[in-house]
């Protein structure tokens, strides 16, 4: 079964027994991926479910329901200072590959990348893609970028900021270990951008509730610290 192509569907294209392909996803199956009638694959809605279809002319029939546990068993949302030029798609494909609810993008003090929409329906698509990839049984959401001070009155749970200078606990210390976590907890990851964070939004994160916390002795790159800091989540809860 592992060895199935799988594609990210939107539940409304589910009806009955039959799963109503778009143009783009026939051309995929068909044209990309050589399947031919009566292939199966893997269809999954990005919301936790997947069947097993098979497929029939310009359609696909649904054969069975599939049971897929390859969730993380806490919800991480990681707000994530957008790094300049492409940088973000590796954070996106990367984080969804590790296991990530939620990417927030947030503008910082020190942000250069100013996003266009179709910035973040490219975002999006990296996500449905990378979770196919990774045959997760969730799409990540990716939300509007927003400026920092803004969002941080936006999220609830164990909250957490990246900070590469100062004296600050390691990230690994300060997380809820293995027995502790509950499938409502959640997570809030915040990284910053190149250069960091600025003494003030450092300052107005912790007047939110957040710790500040250290990735480790080096200076990451703005695009590896979101990375490594879901790695460590990943290892804490699945070791």
């Amino acid at each position: 079964m592992t060895q199935l192509q799988r594609i990210a569907i939107a539940p409304s294209q589910l009806q009955a027994s039959q799963i109503i392909l778009t143009p783009q996803q026939l051309h995929y199956l068909v044209r990309v991926l050589r399947l031919r009638e009566g292939d199966r694959f893997i269809a999954m809605d990005g919301l936790g479910k997947w069947w097993l279809a098979q497929l029939t002319g310009e359609q696909a029939q649904v054969l069975e329901t599939l049971s897929v546990e390859t969730e993380l068993p806490v919800s991480i949302t990681l707000m994530v200072a957008l790094p300049k030029g492409s940088g973000f798609d590796e954070v996106v494909r990367c984080c969804t590959e590790l296991g990530v609810t939620c990417i927030a993008p947030v503008i910082s003090d020190r942000t250069l990348l100013n996003p266009s929409p179709q910035k973040l329906e490219r975002w999006r698509r990296i996500a449905a893609e990378a979770a196919e990839q990774s045959e997760r049984a969730f799409v990540p959401t990716i939300l509007e970028p927003v400026a920092f001070s803004e969002s941080l009155s936006t999220v609830n749970g164990q909250k957490y900021i990246c900070e590469a200078r100062g004296n600050y606990p390691q990230l690994l210390n300060c997380l809820p270990n293995k027995a502790q976590i509950t499938n409502d907890q959640a997570l809030i990851i915040a990284t910053g951008p190149e250069g960091g964070w600025t003494e003030k939004e450092v300052e107005i994160a912790i007047a939110s509730g957040f710790q500040p916390v250290s990735l480790g002795r080096r200076i990451l790159r703005a695009v590896t610290a979101p990375i490594v800091a879901l790695s460590i989540v990943t290892a804490t809860c699945e070791v």
